[in-house]
């Protein structure tokens, strides 16, 4: 398993390699040339004819609505200009995944209780969304030509500058007057003409050319803030979709571990009780005639009670060891490390305990990492550190094993990744090729 991570990541570090030589001119020479700046500059562009349809559209359904509110045609008025507003924000979406390469989910659908449409007008005028997508409208439109503006003066003024040698003889030319003039009065008139004036007025457009791609990019930072916070969905929804999903995998998690105790159950315990039980039945049988061999199954049966209590010591472990209940992480954490195949040093430095089911699962993160060292790190030594930062519990598990550990690979790192997930915790892999290897886990505290 290690290799096939060492062999993943090898890959993906020839092609970041590979990447980084096909860019070895600095970006800032780079930027006007780039597809993203045209992309960019193109957003902005399109962004003033669309913001003035789509400002008029609303000013106007908005204004007309609230003038016939005092007639009962002011609320379908009002709700037909949300409607629009809504396909609207879907159009500007596309546009900012086609340019900007921004990613915005839908915002929550219409809940309409009732057929019908006064059912549906009612959910429109109640939607949150759809008047954050008016606010939208609104607002967007003086900041497209602000932004509109400013990257038409400086990419306009930049490449003119720029190709000035290539151009100013139409000045003299067709003009009548020695160049571009920089100054005049009645009595004094200056133009750009001769060599050194023609050389830094060229410098100075490269200057604005060079400089333009940030500063559109820094205008589309203000459209992505917009789009994101008025085109998506809410704070509130993203928060009841992420616990919806959170819940999900909780089931999962617990319904799994069912099966996996079932299953060790099953195969191991109770198996052995069984055969137990039975060779018990067969040492009664031979008390009588065969007190030898009687003894003998009995001693062999002493022995898998042993072997199955061990068994069933190690499956409560796994689910909650009662020295993690009487005692605490730290106690508990070392007993898990005693059992790890390499010398594992522990620093646990907790003041207090957390909530008993944070601590469950950091017992299980810290059993599940030091298996993994164990069965696949190959390595020599590990480190398990605990700590609590304000209002999280921080673990972090160090090997100097071989590496090429990956938890998006579908291992057990991603099912560790989605246990800490569903409580808002999160799980950061470190594991270059070779090692080491350092596994951080943050969890909510909840004490």
């Amino acid at each position: 398993m290690a290799s096939e991570y060492g062999q993943e990541y090898r890959q993906v570090y020839e092609h970041g390699e590979h990447h980084q030589r096909h860019h070895r001119v600095p970006a800032a020479l780079r930027a006007p040339f780039e597809a993203r700046t045209w992309r960019e500059f193109a957003y902005v562009l399109l962004s003033l004819p669309i913001s003035v349809l789509l400002f008029t559209y609303a000013v106007t359904m908005v204004s007309v609505g609230a003038g016939l509110l005092v007639t009962f045609l002011g609320i379908p008025v009002l709700a037909a200009g949300l409607a629009g507003c809504r396909g609207f924000g879907a159009l500007e979406r596309a546009r900012a995944r086609g340019l900007l390469g921004l990613e915005v989910a839908a915002p929550e659908p219409l809940r309409v209780r009732r057929h019908g449409a006064m059912a549906w007008m009612g959910a429109m005028l109640k939607s949150g969304s759809s008047w954050r997508q008016l606010l939208y409208a609104v607002l967007h439109f003086p900041w497209a030509v602000f932004s509109f503006c400013v990257a038409v003066a400086f990419w306009a003024s930049g490449w003119a500058l720029l190709t000035y040698p290539l151009w100013f003889w139409v000045f003299p030319m067709y003009g009548g007057q020695g160049g571009l003039q920089l100054y005049g009065d009645e009595q004094h008139r200056v133009y750009l003409d001769n060599p050194f004036e023609i050389t830094v007025t060229a410098l100075v457009g490269l200057l604005f050319t060079l400089a333009t791609p940030w500063i559109v990019r820094a205008l589309t930072l203000v459209d992505r803030l917009l789009v994101h916070g008025l085109l998506g969905p809410s704070r509130l929804a993203s928060r009841v979709v992420e616990l919806e999903s959170d819940r999900g995998v909780v089931v999962d998690t617990a319904a799994a571990d069912l099966r996996r105790i079932e299953r060790d159950l099953h195969d191991g315990a109770q198996a052995r009780l069984v055969a137990l039980a039975m060779d018990l039945g067969l040492a009664k049988e031979k008390l009588a005639e065969d007190p030898q061999a009687a003894a003998r199954m009995v001693d062999d049966a002493h022995g898998e009670v042993k072997t199955a209590l061990q068994e069933l010591r190690d499956l409560a472990r796994g689910i909650h060891p009662a020295v993690l209940t009487d005692r605490g992480l730290d106690a508990a954490l070392s007993a898990v490390a005693s059992r790890c195949t390499v010398p594992v040093q522990m620093d646990v430095d907790l003041a207090e305990r957390p909530a008993p089911a944070i601590e469950g699962i950091a017992y299980f993160t810290v059993s599940e990492l030091l298996q993994n060292i164990s069965k696949h790190a190959r390595a020599t030594w590990a480190t398990v550190d605990v700590w609590q930062v304000e209002n999280r519990l921080l673990l972090q598990v160090v090997d100097n094993g071989v590496g090429g550990a990956d938890a998006s690979a579908g291992s057990g790192l991603a099912g560790l990744a989605g246990r800490l997930d569903a409580v808002d915790g999160i799980l950061v892999v470190d594991s270059p090729a070779g090692g080491p290897t350092r596994v951080t886990a943050e969890l909510p505290w909840r004490g």
